[in-house]
């Protein structure tokens, strides 16, 4: 007799232990499910299997091949354009079937007497036999009524619960004579329990059910699969076990190591050349693949741990799913439920909530606590908060239900009834989770006050307004801004700010990265639920500050003519209005709103266009606006882009001759021209750390700061308020260039001439902080400043070198800074190559790749 074995499926439910391989190959007991029904089959004497297959086809091939090492003849039907259904399959091989046959399900572990089922198929007389078992909840499968005779009468296929009329279900096992397959169609979708077997009642054949005794579990989801592999470790099922018992409920393969102080409390299965550390404890119910390494003092309550597995010490695994080749680091915990893709990595200490999956080749970081499931990212964070804010791939890892758990955790940190500003840029991905965070703000109750669209400047003045009394409206408590992240296209970046308009500090980002993690979340009442207000007249009040630090009469009168480009973003619709009320000439550029944000290859093209157009209409300058309002290139009269360390010491220049004696606060990495032009004004300058919120607190508690901010982050006026602000910027220069009565090009002239260079290289997060250490004992104490990261500086002058940890990616910058081309190159040439013979030592030897910028 010939077998049918139905191998086609895709498993969705079991994802994602389904994900790199088909149903039929998941592993019970280190063995695929369809090794086990080929050992049934050959216990019955039927040696003679067509597989069916369609997803993932060739695993089963490779596996299998021909079934000699099986002891069955294998033979393979794979449905190549689409899945032909239960029925349509087995038509799809009907040459191959000229007598009975038995068609078994590829997902399932039995040990039904196959023989018995195929004698009563005979007596019987039966076209079509089912094999029935009787179960406690039919809910899930087809449920069967036979009479006397145990001739089918009726069933029914995934009934209701007031459907159930019998406990009887299919088991997806039928013995059929070949005559009935003239009933389906050929090449089509077509299932038994749909199609063919009500088709053969219609039409009187005899179609009997074999109610079967013995073991079944249809391993249709990931609870069924677990109980499927403490069932065989129970022996509730007879199989055939692939290792030697060696001793009463504990099988362990050839070749594997267990340390004598392992505690191995059967029934317990090991593979073969695993190695098992010192005092780890090994519960009833484990399941251990082969090449498994098991470090020391684990603990493994009921896990099923695949092939390949590489589990640290001191590791709590209870009652999960560890896939293929993963790796489980140092004190980890994995929960009850949880499943751990193929190939992926969980870091020190981290820790996996009951129930969630990880699809395969996530990493999650260590110390993370992850309670939901991740499947779009790459992975998952300890920490919520960056460099600046929340950021992650828009609609990926920054998703609608991520948005609202955020926004909960940062409400519930504030007072009941206390209100916050959200706003947004003009996106519609922003829009989305702008409403999404403010759900999980309300849901809190925690009231919002909804600015929509808006450039980030208003929103924080207008925190920063309400606070100090300036507006009718009640006392903002803080506020967040959604928006495309100004480095990367396809990210959405998250910030948070405090009352006075600065972002938030470390401290508040953990307290809210606490309630996240930890699900440490407020829920309000019905009545207590936030309300949501649309404030008016946010323009006005802006205006109004805006007003006050500008010489307008001076703007006025200027004759000035400038060329904006606002890069199809949310500030082209403010500035136009502020400056037609000045009476400044602006030619507008691409001032229309866009969804989409533009590529660096767009951006540059515009500021092409932008120097081409100041040329032409012989303007005073061209600025194009980023950032949603917070930077900005300039273009100088001839057409010539003013940016990036040139930006800043321009700025730095115009500001402190307009306000000699004044303080400026700058990144620690800009560039020394600064102190330069600071010392031509007597001037002052602060260095800070190399992020926004140190910026932004700097300008706002030392006396004296007329000038914060840097050509890359943007540009900070504290009298206005503490964020970047490239439109107070452009109307600021504008009042300068009268004032001072030079244009741009003759500013630029007269910058300080300094070399500053930027390298960065790759290095593990592992060691940063020996490369930090290791850079601090190799240099003099008096020649290093530790503000941020490590500068080393050159006595009697303005040359250094600085060697700054990335916040956000496993690479490390170094800035090289001086008056000689050639001095600078020699820096960054040795320090790179001091901190990559480092990098190589701290990883053994290996090569890293390094990327120059």
């Amino acid at each position: 007799m010939r077998a049918v074995l139905m191998a086609g499926g895709s498993g969705t439910r079991l994802r994602p232990l389904t994900c790199d391989l088909p149903k039929p190959m998941v592993p019970i007991l280190n063995r695929p499910i369809a090794e086990h029904i080929l050992n049934l089959l050959k216990r019955h004497n039927i040696t003679e299997v067509i597989a069916t297959v369609h997803y993932l086809p060739d695993v089963m091939r490779d596996y299998f091949q021909d079934g000699k090492d099986f002891g069955v003849q294998m033979t393979y039907a794979v449905e190549e354009e689409q899945p032909l259904g239960t029925a349509g399959c087995v038509k799809n091989v009907e040459d191959l079937l000229d007598d009975t046959f038995i068609v078994i399900s590829g997902d399932a572990i039995t040990d039904f007497d196959l023989q018995e089922a195929i004698a009563f198929h005979r007596e019987k007389g039966s076209k079509a036999t089912l094999v029935l078992k009787h179960v406690p909840n039919p809910i899930e499968f087809g449920v069967v009524i036979t009479d006397e005779q145990q001739r089918i009468v009726r069933f029914l296929e995934k009934p209701s619960a007031s459907e159930i009329f019998s406990d009887t279900v299919n088991t997806g096992t039928y013995i059929l004579e070949p005559e009935v397959l003239q009933y389906l169609p050929l090449n089509q979708e077509c299932d038994f329990s749909k199609d063919l077997f009500p088709t053969l009642l219609n039409k009187g054949e005899p179609i009997y059910g074999y109610i079967a005794e013995g073991y079944w579990c249809d391993v249709g989801h990931l609870e069924a699969y677990r109980e499927a592999q403490y069932d065989a470790l129970n022996r509730k099922v007879q199989m055939t076990y692939p290792y030697e018992e060696r001793e009463p409920g504990v099988w362990v393969g050839q070749n594997s190591f267990i340390d004598d102080s392992v505690n191995i409390k059967p029934p317990v299965l090991i593979g073969e050349n695993c190695r098992i550390g010192p005092r780890t404890n090994i519960e009833p119910g484990t399941v251990i693949g082969d090449n498994v390494t098991i470090g020391a003092d684990a603990d493994l309550k009921r896990p099923v741990i695949w092939n390949g597995a590489i589990i640290g010490d001191e590791v709590h695994l209870r009652a999960c799913t560890i896939c293929r080749g993963t790796r489980v680091d140092r004190r980890a915990h994995i929960l009850e439920g949880a499943v751990v893709g193929p190939l992926s990595g969980i870091g020190e200490e981290a820790q996996i909530s009951p129930g969630v999956r990880i699809w395969p080749s996530k990493k999650v970081e260590s110390g993370a606590i992850l309670n939901i499931n991740l499947i779009w990212g790459q992975t998952a964070r300890r920490n919520l908060f960056g460099q600046r804010g929340v950021s992650g791939l828009a609609n990926i890892d920054i998703t609608p239900e991520f948005a609202v758990k955020l926004g909960a955790a940062y409400g519930s940190g504030l007072k009941p009834g206390e209100q916050v500003v959200v706003s947004r840029d003009q996106r519609s991905i922003s829009r989305m989770v702008s409403r999404s965070i403010i759900a999980g703000i309300m849901s809190v109750g925690v009231n919002v006050q909804n600015l929509e669209a808006t450039a980030i400047p208003l929103s924080r003045s207008f925190a920063r307004a309400s606070r100090n009394g300036l507006t009718s409206r009640p006392t903002i408590a803080g506020g967040i801004h959604v928006r495309i992240h100004p480095d990367r296209a396809d990210s959405i970046l998250i910030e948070f700010f405090d009352a006075n308009g600065i972002n938030i500090t470390k401290s508040k980002e953990k307290k809210i990265e606490g309630a996240y993690f930890k699900e440490d979340l407020r829920r309000a009442q019905i009545s207590e639920i936030g309300d949501m207000t649309y404030p008016s007249q946010v323009l006005e009040m802006y205006n109004t500050g805006f007003e006050k630090l500008l010489n307008v009469e001076a703007i006025r009168h200027s004759n000035s003519k400038i060329v904006i480009d606002y890069a199809y973003a949310v500030s082209g619709a403010i500035l136009p209005m502020l400056l037609a009320k000045f009476g400044s000439d602006a030619v507008v550029l691409n001032a229309s709103l866009n969804q989409l944000a533009l590529a660096n290859e767009e951006r540059e093209g515009l500021l092409t266009q932008l120097g081409q157009v100041v040329e032409a209409l012989r303007a005073n300058f061209g600025a194009q606006v980023s950032a949603n309002g917070e930077q900005f290139i300039l273009v100088d009269e001839s057409g010539l882009p003013i940016r990036g360390e040139q930006l800043t010491a321009f700025m730095v220049n115009m500001i402190l001759t307009a306000h000699p004696r004044g303080t400026v606060v700058v990144p620690v990495h800009t560039s020394s021209a600064v102190e330069q032009i600071a010392r031509r004004h007597d001037g002052q300058v602060i260095r800070t750390k190399a992020n926004p919120t140190a910026l932004m607190e700097a300008c706002h508690t030392n006396p004296n700061v007329v000038l914060g901010g840097s050509g890359e982050m943007g540009f900070i006026f504290p009298q206005l308020h503490p964020g970047f602000d490239a439109m107070f910027s452009i109307a600021k220069l504008i009042e300068m260039e009268t004032l001072q009565g030079r244009s741009l090009g003759q500013i630029r002239a007269e910058l300080p001439r300094v070399y500053h260079r930027c390298q960065t290289i790759r290095c593990p997060w592992t060691a940063k902080g020996a490369l930090m250490r290791h850079m601090v004992e190799t240099h003099s104490a008096d020649r290093i400043e530790l503000t941020d990261g490590v500068k080393v500086c050159e006595p009697q002058s303005d040359n250094w070198v600085l060697v700054l940890p990335d916040a956000g990616e496993p690479v490390v910058h170094i800035f090289a800074n001086g008056d000689d081309r050639d001095w600078v190159d020699q820096m960054l040439l040795d320090y790179r190559g001091r901190i990559q013979k480092f990098v190589e030592q701290q990883q053994g030897g290996q090569n890293l790749p390094l990327d120059e910028i």
